[in-house]
């Protein structure tokens, strides 16, 4: 990114006029000017739905990465401002510049997510891992706090592959974390997709995108790109439906066809592994991290993550299911949690005592 120097004299004049705090009020005008560059040519076409500065804001995807935009940042000439102090002089430049950064990093969140249009699908295979369950309660536990609680969401349960195992039924988790916001594909496979296709026709329909936390395989998805296309033909999968994904284990649980079609249809984007620590992706699958000995002061946080410990305790390992062993030993795993960061631009959480720092204790 450039940053080009420009002296804005109407300050100048400003201050001369009417003192420092017209001066003020005019640097706030140009706060408000302040754009961002993104420069498509430098990324690979797989990162096509990464935005910079706020260009996310711009309507038309195809026009955000067509556009080229500079960054203008005011200057001050010090030998030229004898009228005003320089040290004040340096400040000023200082907070502009503070500004245009701290901008960036709030607007630019890596995945493209628009908080007021886009919504998130998140899907839990629930087959044959529990870590499903604290990875709904972590989910529910983001989704309450205040900068994200007004995003729109919906839930779905049972979205699994071809992996072998036991299903470990959710329902009273789902219900208590989501109220009526999910469906239930374990139980109804065609009665889960028209339940979505009512969630996100609207969205679509008012320029909004699709933002698919894949918390286990890619079936699920297949089937719902498919009534897309059979239903809303206009729509560009490729450009509304962004698919994220963080594990290995999910793809080769996918059904061979169904993840071809995923990956060839939609924005699919592959990012580390939530289970592995200092990868990019936070490391949310840790046994030393004792769930029972933290804090929750949120009355309904608090039984959201009881329940699902109990149905961890009732399921983990259980009849051939899947032996937890961060979570049989007391701690916690809700790495599948790493695909909502990475779209909310939460990557830079490191941990589980990060996460329950700042969402829960």
């Amino acid at each position: 990114m450039e940053f080009q120097l420009k002296l804005r004299t109407d300050i100048f004049r400003a201050m001369k006029a009417e003192g420092i705090s017209r001066g003020i009020e005019q640097r706030a005008k140009i706060k408000r000017s302040l754009v961002g560059t993104f420069d498509p040519n430098r990324y690979p076409t797989s990162h096509r739905s990464q935005r910079f500065g706020i260009l996310h804001h711009l309507e038309s995807r195809s026009t955000r990465r067509q556009t080229h935009q500079k960054i203008i940042i005011p200057s001050i000439n010090m030998k030229k401002c004898n009228f005003f102090p320089k040290f004040t002089v340096i400040l000023t430049l200082v907070g502009l510049l503070n500004f245009g950064f701290s901008q960036k990093n709030e607007l630019s969140i890596a995945s493209g997510f628009n908080k007021n249009k886009d919504l998130i699908l998140a899907q839990f295979d629930c087959k044959t891992d529990v870590d499903d369950l604290h990875a709904i309660a972590a989910f529910a536990t983001t989704m309450a706090d205040p900068k994200f609680s007004n995003i729109k969401y919906y839930a779905v349960a049972g979205t699994y592959g071809v992996q072998e195992g036991l299903y470990v039924p959710p329902n009273s988790l789902f219900k208590l974390a989501f109220g009526d916001r999910w469906a239930d594909a374990h139980e109804n496979l065609e009665n889960a997709i028209r339940k979505v296709m009512q969630q996100i026709q609207p969205i679509l329909a008012n320029g909004g995108d699709i933002w698919i936390a894949e918390a286990g395989q890619s079936d699920f998805t297949a089937n719902l790109v498919k009534a897309i296309e059979s239903q809303i033909p206009n729509i560009a999968v490729d450009q509304r439906l962004h698919v994220v994904q963080h594990s290995n284990w999910n793809e080769r649980s996918t059904a061979p066809g169904n993840l071809e079609l995923v990956k060839q249809t939609t924005d699919y984007q592959k990012i580390p592994d939530g289970n592995v620590p200092n990868n990019g992706s936070p490391n949310f699958r840790e046994d030393e991290f004792i769930l029972a000995e933290q804090k929750i002061k949120n009355s309904k946080l608090l039984k959201i993550w009881q329940e699902a410990d109990r149905l961890c305790t009732q399921f983990n390992g259980m009849e051939g299911r899947y032996d937890n062993e961060a979570i049989s030993n007391g701690g916690v795993d809700f790495s599948d949690l790493a695909e909502t960061c990475y779209i909310l631009g939460l990557n830079k959480i490191k941990d589980s005592k990060e996460f329950f720092s700042r969402f829960l204790n």
